[in-house]
């Protein structure tokens, strides 16, 4: 939606039209106040909410972006992984401050017009699934707390 400012205020819902099943791989804030989850077919979406935009995946933008947050990530620290399309991996070794230098890596995300979700753990795995329920910024000190709660759904994610 970076380059389609008008649909920003709308639900809207991507789609990858390459899948077997065409359904709902991401949505907006808007979209799931509406009722549209991920998961959902594109009529399935537009029964929940008929002012719902579908739009399909641009692979070749995802993949600037990418780089973007890949470039972005380094400016946290010298050890950083691409760990799968959208999603690096950061290795904090100075967690002084940390929060401070996340949130200013965050704000000139925000500015290239890409929001990301940070989720920051003791382990991989705990900052991928904390990254997925984060608002911007999720931090977890106690990962058995944290774990313990969530649906095995979530788990499917990590």
């Amino acid at each position: 939606m970076r380059h389609h400012p008008k649909l920003r205020a709308q639900p809207v819902g991507l789609i990858d039209p390459s899948h077997k099943k065409v359904a709902i791989i991401e949505l907006n804030d808007a979209a799931e106040k509406a009722g549209v989850s991920k998961g959902m077919t594109p009529s399935q979406a537009l029964a929940r909410c008929l002012q719902v935009v579908i739009r399909t995946r641009e692979r070749g933008q995802e993949k600037l972006i990418g780089e973007i947050l890949l470039q972005h990530a380094f400016m946290v620290s010298p050890f950083v992984e691409a760990t799968a399309p959208g999603i690096c991996t950061v290795q904090f070794t100075d967690n002084r401050q940390l929060i401070a230098k996340v949130s200013r890596v965050l704000a000139k995300l925000e500015k290239c017009e890409i929001r990301p979700h940070i989720g920051i753990a003791s382990l991989p795995d705990t900052s991928l699934l904390a990254a997925h329920l984060a608002r911007p910024i999720l931090q977890i000190d106690e990962p058995s707390k944290f774990l313990a709660p969530l649906p095995i759904e979530t788990l499917a994610i990590a």
